[in-house]
């Protein structure tokens, strides 16, 4: 019984001695698709465990230049991991692996073929968007609303989300409307949402695509499959079939 008992533990210390950990800073846009991708990359490597921290790209960003630990760096855009990298903080410049769209999302039954226009609506008085300071979806949601030429005439209403994900939250809670990721709407708690019913991608022409790029942030081989794998083949179709589209970048 006892013998059992010890090779037990010593069969427990060793799979948790070669058992690799790593941090993955993933932003809120993303968090949507990166348990799916974890899910893909464990069945290569089912001895790496990926731990995510998720938040916004500015507020990440602000982690890791305060020396968070964090081997990986999934962002919303290119400019932040760019930063990063000319701070030295970054191995290498960052990569694209997605390029992200955004969308109007409601409940509340406002005709969404009418694109930006609607937001016009008297009847709307909240519209949630994720903060352009710190969001770089927010920051393109801005660029269409100002491009669409209706920015002055609804900024008042804007409430501002420290994330998309947030941005999410508010639209169902608070908001009369909201402009969101479009990749958050095919989350699995999004489901019963429909397209052109409850939410309707904005014309792409209106803002710079999004470019999200990733860097790494640690130098070892359990970081490196796991950036290799977010660029492959198997994450892409990953990222297309959740509402990105994807860069050969």
């Amino acid at each position: 019984m006892h013998i059992i008992k010890v090779v037990t533990i010593l069969s427990i210390l060793y799979i948790n001695a070669f058992a690799k950990n790593i941090t993955v800073a993933v932003s809120a846009n993303a968090s949507y698709v990166i348990e799916e991708l974890i899910k893909r990359f464990n069945k290569l490597y089912p001895d790496i465990t990926v731990k995510t921290i998720l938040g916004s790209s500015g507020k990440l960003t602000a982690q890791i230049n305060h020396n968070a630990l964090v081997d990986l760096f999934i962002s919303a855009d290119m400019s932040y991991p760019q930063s990063l990298y000319k701070n030295s903080i970054a191995l290498s410049p960052a990569k694209v692996y997605a390029i992200g769209e955004i969308a109007l999302f409601s409940t509340k039954g406002f005709d969404l073929g009418l694109g930006l226009e609607i937001l016009k609506n008297p009847k709307i008085k909240k519209i949630a968007i994720a903060n352009p300071k710190t969001a770089p979806y927010g920051k393109a949601t801005i660029q269409a609303l100002k491009n669409a030429k209706i920015y002055n005439l609804i900024k008042d209403k804007l409430v501002y989300a420290e994330s998309i994900a947030q941005a999410i939250s508010y639209t169902i809670l608070v908001a009369d409307i909201g402009i969101v990721a479009l990749s958050s709407l095919h989350s699995k708690n999004m489901k019963k949402y429909e397209k052109n019913t409850h939410y309707k991608k904005i014309n792409p022409n209106l803002y710079t695509p999004i470019k999200q790029g990733i860097v790494m942030l640690r130098d070892n081989k359990e970081t490196k499959k796991f950036y290799d794998f977010i660029l492959s083949k198997d994450a892409k179709k990953i990222f297309q079939k959740n509402g990105y589209m994807i860069s050969d970048d």
